[in-house]
């Protein structure tokens, strides 16, 4: 069922800077899987775009190639839903960049929510993020790599997402199974 809402949401996947299992801050690889299944997810749930935040050259340069396959090159014309997907696709140095290039594009800037599947404070909840939402209000959804984004980040943030949770205290979902959940949670049609 088709609606005529359309949320002035957009989704970052950052790679930097993030953390490894040993807290240090770390730069992550791009990975041909989160590229493929965010986009998908996304454009599911009509966001507007899906930036893929890395400084590295070699990194950007690879999220570049594997877009331009699947917009204009030989996998536009294989499969084209594909293609619509991939096209949500945008790569940005830095995070601040992003909430930059969002807030030229509505005249404010948006309102950052972090992801993580840490405890801590200031978490907003899935009912009140999708009424704001709701409102127009442009927002921007951030997730980590790797282990997670760093302490600058996640500080930084207007807000935190509460965690995903289970039942059975296993808290290590794939970045791109948590971006789809957190956007269904939040847009799904049967909210």
């Amino acid at each position: 069922m088709k609606t005529s809402f359309t949320p002035n949401l957009y989704v970052a996947l950052i790679h930097y800077p993030v953390v490894n299992k040993e807290g240090d801050i770390i730069a992550a690889a791009v990975t041909n899987l989160d590229l493929h299944d965010i986009s998908r997810a996304s454009k599911t749930y009509g966001v507007k775009r899906f930036y893929v935040v890395t400084p590295l050259k070699d990194q950007k340069a690879l999220v570049c190639r594997i877009r331009h396959h699947w917009v204009q090159g030989a996998g536009a014309r294989y499969n084209p839903n594909r293609r619509e997907a991939m096209e949500l696709v945008a790569v940005a140095d830095s995070l601040k960049e992003v909430v930059d290039e969002i807030g030229r594009n509505n005249g404010r800037h948006p309102k950052t929510v972090v992801t993580s599947a840490r405890s801590g404070t200031r978490k907003l909840g899935f009912i009140t993020l999708r009424e704001m939402i709701a409102t127009g209000t442009p927002c921007v959804l951030i997730f980590g790599t790797a282990w997670g984004l760093s302490e600058s980040v996640l500080s930084a943030a207007d807000y935190t997402l509460e965690p995903i949770r289970g039942y059975c205290g296993y808290n290590h979902l794939s970045v791109r199974s948590a971006a789809a959940i957190v956007l269904d949670r939040l847009l799904g049609s049967n909210q």
